[in-house]
């Protein structure tokens, strides 16, 4: 049984008299939930009016020009009873929570939830063009995971296993150096500097833009209130007209799992650096995972890494993967792939992993880092109570304007899907904040650069062979194997590769793959190649200094041209 309903101009904020400057739909017209129907403007910002549900269009009371503000109706809608009652119930629970606030302690033009890269940056965005900002951030500092307990100090422990195993490398020229000495406490008060000077940073950023941050976990009580539990404070109440969800992702404990023994850690404790386990098992063979066993590898720690599926790094292509197995595989004791953790049993003596699948086996292990992905974190958020939508996994929905199906309310990061990377959230942070100041601004980049800092790094941008492949989309292929780079023989790494995908028809470029030392150094030109919709000839005419490791792209593009000097050039089919 279908139920003809009136469509209202929902919460808005401070908002009133909008003007129609678009209607997207007709009577007759078959809409699915948050499809937009009407487009308004106001001399500050745009937005698009959704469908609350499946239906279709009865009469449009609206007409391009018109003013609206919020519980003015713009439509009829005919849907199915069991819509129709969902959506009673929504605004009944809405109108509850609307009556039972207390005032709040304090308004703002901008709230912003999380002070990770996406939060912080949205947070300063918004008051650069203007905007009263709060931004609410759980721990004491900002920078999130990424800054905290992630991408930055991870970096720094990084670069000294790279440097200790590069020395290594050094007795081909006749140079030696004694075992290292490792004082691990001054090696952690390193890594904490370095986290210092740049949450000390965003603090000074933060107070110059007079920016209010709040220390506290930060949770919805409306479409225009969110409580905070501080650390100080108590409770307290915020007011706002626009919010910005930057609430990030956490790291996947799998239930069977002891996790309450402190030797099963996540990537948090092994950043932590408490100790150097004799033997250690990844569970993950994932870029966190990889990166981790090269840091305690370079230690002095024996690691075994296992892997559900058939490859290190899934999603990467297998080629350039190689590159990195070639090296980890001298290193590193056992690298199981298609197999998986049965269980793990804590005793007195350490951890014992029972393995199934094409390694079977049981290990005994000082320490267990279980790095299998992580999981936003869209449901610790009480999303519900501002009528944001939130699927079974933590996802939260947003359209190119970074806009969540309330109209005021965005979210960016790792919260709205795609790759979990800061520079992915902070790109996705300005258009949000862009957005809400009034401007024209979209997120629809070409593509999103992944960087594993493994020692080879591996990285890669664009379509990926392996996809092409799958899809069936045709490519040309350039590669250009280190091997053949006198620079990386000069730095005894000739491990690498470099590999160019062109569009056979136009030989734009498609994609790009870099394995090798500084790869995400390197793996930014090819992005700003496929955003200028750069050939291959660009590629190949493009005067790269020589030797060096960046001129492997523009060699890459001659191989796949065929005007490759420095090797035979491939036979063209």
């Amino acid at each position: 049984m279908n139920e003809t309903i009136e469509i209202t101009v929902p919460n808005i904020g401070d908002f009133k008299d909008l003007e129609v400057i678009a209607v997207l739909v007709a009577p007759g017209t078959a809409v699915i939930e948050e499809e937009p129907l009407i487009t308004l403007e106001s001399d500050k910002t745009t937005l698009d009016i959704p469908a609350p549900s499946l239906g279709v269009v009865k009469s449009v009371r609206v007409k391009v020009g018109d003013k609206v503000a919020q519980d003015d109706v713009i439509l009829t809608l005919e849907v199915d009873s069991a819509s129709a009652a969902r959506m009673r119930a929504r605004s009944a629970s809405a109108e509850k929570i609307k009556a039972d606030q207390e005032p709040a302690d304090f308004i703002t033009e901008v709230v912003v939830l999380g002070g990770g890269p996406g939060g912080y940056t949205a947070a300063f965005r918004a008051a650069d063009l203007g905007k009263q900002v709060t931004l609410i951030e759980r721990y004491e500092t900002l920078g999130g995971v990424c800054l905290n307990v992630g991408c930055i100090p991870s970096k720094a422990l990084l670069h000294t296993a790279l440097i200790m195993e590069e020395v290594k490398t050094l007795n081909v020229m006749g140079v030696t150096y004694a075992a290292p000495e490792v004082d691990l406490d001054q090696m952690r008060k390193g890594k904490e500097e370095v986290v210092a000077k740049l949450t000390g940073g965003l603090a000074a950023m933060a107070k110059q833009r007079k920016v209010k941050v709040i220390h506290g976990v930060g949770q919805f009580e409306s479409p225009n209130r969110i409580g905070v539990d501080t650390n100080t404070e108590g409770h307290v109440r915020i007011q706002f007209d626009h919010a910005i969800i930057a609430c990030g992702s956490a790291s996947i404990k799998i239930p069977s799992f002891p996790h309450d023994d402190p030797r099963v850690m996540d990537s948090t404790d092994a950043l932590a650096l408490a100790d150097v386990p004799a033997r250690m098992l990844i569970v993950g063979g994932g870029i966190i995972g990889l990166e981790m066993a090269s840091v305690y590898s370079a230690l002095g720690t024996r690691i075994d890494v296992v892997e559900f599926k058939d490859q290190l790094m899934p999603g990467c292509d297998p080629d350039l993967v190689r590159c990195v197995e070639k090296i980890i595989k001298k290193r590193y004791e056992t690298i199981r792939l298609e197999t998986k953790v049965a269980s793990l049993t804590t005793s007195e003596a350490g951890i014992t992993a029972v393995f199934e699948g094409k390694h079977p086996g049981e290990e005994l292990y000082d320490k267990v880092l279980v790095a299998v992905g992580r999981l936003p974190n869209g449901k610790l958020i009480n999303a519900e109570a501002a009528g944001v939508n939130v699927d079974q996994h933590g996802f939260i929905k947003v359209d190119q304007h970074q806009r969540t199906n309330i109209p005021n309310i965005f979210a960016i990061g790792d919260v709205v899907g795609g790759p979990m990377l800061a520079h992915k959230a902070t790109h996705e942070a300005k258009v949000a904040a862009e957005v809400i100041a009034g401007l024209p601004a979209l997120f629809d980049p070409l593509t999103i650069p992944s960087v594993a800092y493994t020692d080879p790094e591996v990285a890669w941008m664009g379509l990926t062979e392996t996809k092409a492949k799958a899809d069936g989309i045709p490519y040309e292929k350039g590669v250009f194997p280190w091997a053949a780079s006198g620079r990386a023989l000069g730095i005894h790494r000739d491990e690498g590769m470099t590999k160019l995908l062109f569009d056979p028809e136009t030989k734009r470029i498609l994609g790009a793959g870099i394995a090798g030392p500084n790869a995400g150094e390197l793996i930014g030109e090819a992005v700003l190649a496929l955003e200028m919709g750069a050939d291959m000839e660009d590629l190949g005419l493009t005067i790269h200094p020589h030797p060096t490791l960046c001129e492997t792209i523009g060699l890459a593009a001659e191989m796949a041209h065929g005007s490759i000097t420095d090797l035979l050039p491939p036979k063209k089919r």
